[in-house]
């Protein structure tokens, strides 16, 4: 285990009827504030109308970005930013999913500079403040609302890029179950797929003497198994909603990860191909984390067995270590597909013709990622093709 320093000075705010806490939160931070949200479902399903009411009664303000994309654009944010500095806007709301707090940070971060939001982005340029920002999470998936970390799409250049910095942590995020009822099936697939995605790169490292981190990662891993099909017989469970809910915030606010680093690099092979695909992030990790799993194997075997009998429950007895793993990337697959999460490339109608283009696009921050193994542009090509 590496010397580490935790931080994360995130207010979790969890459980039924929580939304109420806007009246003592919001006024810390000012009275201008910009609410930022995404497709309309908050309004379908009246959260906007109880987050309209509770800043009204505070006397707040109140400046809307609505039409945040499932794939946020960077072209969006600067909207958010020119309204941030024209109007003076003291405190952005992010209403919504891991989409909606992540261009807001991006809103926050640029808000208070004078560079363009790419640039920080992209690293060219950092982020030395940003706006505060508070969020009203409705999906459980990305583990954005406890956390600094924002991916943004470059849609002109089909680019897209994960970045954070020390500045962009929500002051509080406000959880409840509830408003995560009206996620359709699909939409709630894929937050599970995410959250465990989340847990994976955690777990590929070659860090030693991370005993208890491995077994939080697996407690998520196992808790997400056993509750996923129980919550998609019944999206109405306010039980199983929140066990969700909470095992996705989990998954990412640093509390399993103190001490290593994990590996990441399925995250950029999924961030390519949605740069050329604008696919779901969830249904793009379904299809190829196991496909990078096989590729890598051979990098750790005993990483993969510990996982495949710890997490998949697979009998050792009479296999080698290498079958083990093997099978536990099998059973992950299967429980993927159990659940109707993709398998293929060609589900979104991808074939052949963009795998060089998406292999490029791994590589263009830098020419080797991932930290359990290291890929090049060739071995994201080869995934891509065994994904195809």
């Amino acid at each position: 285990m590496q010397n580490f320093t935790y931080y994360n000075p995130t207010k979790l705010i969890f459980g039924k009827g929580q939304l109420d806490q806007l009246v003592e939160e919001v006024p810390k931070y000012g009275n201008k504030v910009l609410m930022v949200y995404g497709g309309g479902s908050i309004k379908r399903n009246g959260l906007y109308d109880d987050v309209q009411s509770i800043l009204k009664k505070i006397g707040a303000e109140v400046f809307e970005l609505g039409g945040v994309e499932p794939n946020p654009r960077v072209t969006t944010a600067r909207k958010g930013i020119d309204i941030c500095k024209t109007e003076g806007i003291e405190f952005i709301l992010a209403v919504g999913g891991g989409s909606t707090i992540d261009c807001t940070k991006a809103i926050a971060a640029g808000a208070k500079s004078e560079h363009d939001i790419w640039d920080i982005v992209t690293k060219k340029a950092s982020a030395e403040d940003a706006l505060p920002f508070g969020t009203v999470l409705t999906l459980a998936a990305t583990g954005s609302e406890m956390n600094p970390g924002s991916v943004i799409t470059n849609w002109e250049t089909n680019e897209k890029h994960g970045w954070g910095s020390p500045h962009t942590y929500p002051r509080f995020s406000i959880l409840d179950p509830v408003n995560t009822f009206t996620v359709p099936r699909d939409q709630t697939v894929y937050g599970i797929v995410d959250m465990m995605s989340h847990a994976f790169e955690h777990y590929f490292h070659h860090e030693t003497n991370t005993l208890l981190q491995d077994r939080m990662v697996e407690a998520i891993l196992r808790t997400v198994i056993e509750t996923a099909p129980k919550l998609l017989e019944n999206l109405d469970s306010y039980d199983h909603r929140a066990t969700i809910l909470y095992n996705g915030t989990m998954a990412l606010n640093g509390m399993v990860s103190m001490g290593y680093h994990g590996d990441w690099a399925t995250h950029n092979l999924e961030h390519a191909v949605s740069a050329v695909h604008d696919i779901p992030h969830g249904g793009g990790l379904a299809i190829i984390f196991p496909h990078w799993m096989e590729y890598s194997i051979d990098e750790n075997v005993n990483r993969f067995k510990q996982l495949a009998v710890r997490v998949f429950d697979v009998n050792p007895e009479g296999k080698s270590d290498r079958e083990v793993g093997l099978e536990g990337i099998k059973k992950l697959r299967e429980f993927w597909n159990s659940i109707g999460a993709p398998s293929r490339l060609a589900d979104y109608h991808i074939d052949e013709t963009t795998v060089d283009l998406m292999a490029e696009k791994t590589v263009v921050a830098n020419p080797s990622f991932g930290n359990f193994k290291k890929l090049e542009k060739e071995d994201a090509a080869a995934i891509f093709k065994a994904s195809l």
